[in-house]
């Protein structure tokens, strides 16, 4: 049960994994998306030579958040944001199970990272910030595995900058991972929790 002193929190986002994180996690939220445009935003820090695959993804984050926070000043906003790059290429979700097949292919065989970022913010304004860094390391698969594996997974894969869920047939593409399994779902969930329970939002 929520105390009554205690901040309502609002995830501004609908990613399920997030969410689901949350829920799972025990904290009551609700999902109250933002309406940041998110390609528009990367093009923007682009332009103005922002090119760290940390800094934009705590900019995406950070973006959300505050544009939720201004609609609910009196609740505790969750943005978060998850980037992916591969050398100096940076991935977005695929629109498509085409786009799943080729981001896959290229990741083959190479090591690419994961950020991921959160960010807190009340009052429109962040008031706190985090992100984390895992290395994934994908395995020389066959292209019959990769038929048979996005077959089997499905356009759920397209909810993924990867396209894959650690958390489900998606394990099978990797050969070693370094990081934290909730960096690699989309969240640094302890260190979010860790701050909630500093200011009060959750019970410590």
């Amino acid at each position: 049960m929520t105390d009554a002193a205690q901040p309502r929190l609002i995830l501004a986002s609908q990613s399920r994994s997030r969410r689901t994180m949350l829920a799972a996690a025990g904290l009551v939220i609700d999902a109250i998306p933002s309406d940041v445009d998110e390609a528009a935003l990367k093009t923007e820090l682009e332009g103005h030579g922002v090119g760290d695959p940390g800094e934009i993804a705590l900019a995406l984050a950070a973006a959300k958040a505050e544009a939720v926070s201004r609609v609910h000043p009196e609740a505790l906003v969750i943005g978060g944001d998850q980037v992916l790059a591969l050398g100096a290429r940076l991935f977005d979700k695929p629109v498509d199970m085409a786009g799943a097949r080729q981001h896959l292919r290229d990741l083959r065989g190479q090591t690419h990272v994961l950020i991921s970022a959160v960010v807190l913010a009340q009052g429109g304004h962040v008031v706190w910030r985090h992100s984390d860094t895992a290395r994934l390391a994908v395995r020389e698969f066959s292209d019959a595995f990769l038929d048979t594996y996005l077959a089997d997974a499905g356009p759920d894969v397209c909810l993924s900058v990867g396209a894959y869920q650690l958390e489900g047939l998606g394990a099978q593409l990797f050969e070693r991972i370094d990081g934290d399994y909730f960096t690699i779902l989309g969240m640094p969930l302890i260190a979010l929790l860790g701050e909630l329970r500093e200011r009060g939002a959750i019970a410590a």
